[in-house]
């Protein structure tokens, strides 16, 4: 039976969040993550896993055994009749968008960033952005969960209740150690970047919404806003003269084109466009507001920021995310815009975090699991329908609570 090594401290990517662990372990094989569960249930210590450590609140910190599934990493199979792959929990999204690129085939969305681990990814609820489009969880087919005694827990299309809650879980019905997922014939995206005043960007949003594949935007308060997330400088392509409250745009879209680049437009395979490259230097809040609100909301926290808190600087990011059977996803049957904010290190930003919760509790928005927020108990089960169904089941499946924290335990206990 493996052993435990001595545990040390943890740091999330952004370093808002740390642990001291008893104990630490990274299985190379699930055999080897099951007798390590089963091994740390029987000595009644908590559970949790780390993936590449890219949320932002405390899902992952644990005073027993801190797992990393580092060493469980690749593809597993590819079925191109099916169009479907198989891969190791511990594998980032990038390496999955390569090894579909040579097989002919394309997930069919991500998010902006790809170095995240599959696993912690998408059981906190990571999407990129498309009216049309669910968020990434959305496109998990089968799972094996690891459960507190070592069973290993099958989940697919089968039972679609066991999938639909199993898919955006944080890590509290048992560890993933192996996911598939639907993918697609490979694509290549044309993607068109250019600047626009507030205003403009309202009176087209309707329109970009409909007509692309992918739409999204930054509004940036002030010009040092764009340096804060590393955004190209678009004045060259800007339909205003001012720097400041401003939208960087972004569209993308299916295209037979062969790959160019040129200046604020490229063609290249899907998994080439998706990802941006970010400084971990902010902390950040976003919830999934339902779409009929979002225009609403948008003004509601850009209003916020140039009166109350013009000190908090770092872009709005704005997305589109189609609604998703997932009984915990924030799209749970909600078509929503996505609106994110950041407070910057080194500032006392959580004034400006609870106003910007205020306003977005107003229309019942739900956060990302991995980005910060400040949902209670009540709160889960008054925004998510299934919310004591799943909590029923997670009692099942786990009924000492050794994959939750204190913070899950505050939301799913």
């Amino acid at each position: 039976m493996p052993d435990f090594e001595k545990g040390g401290l943890w740091r999330n990517w952004v370093g808002n969040q740390s642990c001291v662990p008893l104990y630490k372990a990274a299985p190379g094989s699930e055999a080897e993550l099951a007798e390590l569960i089963a091994k740390a249930h029987a000595q009644a210590l908590n559970i949790r896993c780390a993936g590449s450590g890219h949320s932002f609140t405390p899902v992952v910190a644990t005073g027993g055994l801190l797992l990393t599934l580092a060493n469980m990493t690749g593809i597993r199979a590819i079925d191109p009749d099916c169009q479907r792959v198989t891969v190791s929990a511990g594998t980032r999204i990038g390496t999955i968008g390569k090894a579909l690129k040579a097989a002919g085939l394309s997930l069919i969305n991500q998010g902006d960033i790809d170095t995240q681990a599959v696993a912690g990814a998408l059981c906190t609820g990571t999407h990129g952005t498309g009216a049309r489009l669910s968020n990434m969880a959305s496109q998990i087919v089968a799972m094996r969960l690891v459960q507190p005694d070592g069973s290993i827990l099958t989940v697919d299309e089968q039972n679609t209740d066991m999938l639909h809650a199993a898919r955006v879980a944080v890590g509290t019905l048992g560890v993933i150690s192996e996911i598939t997922l639907q993918a697609m014939p490979a694509y290549n995206l044309h993607e068109h970047l250019w600047r626009d005043d507030f205003e403009t960007c309202m009176d087209r949003y309707d329109e970009l919404a409909a007509n692309h594949r992918h739409f999204g935007f930054f509004w940036c308060p002030v010009p040092e806003s764009r340096h804060l997330y590393c955004l190209p400088d678009t004045a060259p392509v800007s339909s205003t003269n001012k720097i400041a409250d401003v939208c960087e745009m972004k569209v993308m879209d299916i295209t037979d084109a062969e790959p160019m680049e040129r200046d604020f437009e490229r063609i290249a395979y899907s998994s080439e466009i998706y990802p941006i490259e970010y400084v971990p230097n902010f902390h950040e809040l976003e919830y999934a507001v339902p779409v009929q609100h979002g225009k609403d909301a948008l003004r509601a926290v850009r209003e916020l920021m140039l009166t109350e808190h013009t000190n908090c600087i770092y872009p709005i990011e704005f997305r589109f995310t189609a609604g998703d059977p997932a009984w915990m996803s924030p799209f749970h049957h909600q078509d929503s815009v996505t609106l994110s904010v950041s407070g910057g290190p080194g500032i006392d930003y959580w004034d400006y975090l609870r106003d910007v919760d205020t306003l977005l509790r107003r229309c019942n928005s739900r956060p990302h699991w991995g980005k910060m927020h400040f949902l209670d108990a009540a709160d889960v089960t008054a925004l998510y329908p299934k919310a004591e169904q799943f909590r029923a089941l997670r009692r099942e499946r786990d009924p000492t609570g050794v994959f939750l924290n204190d913070h899950l335990r505050a939301l799913f206990g």
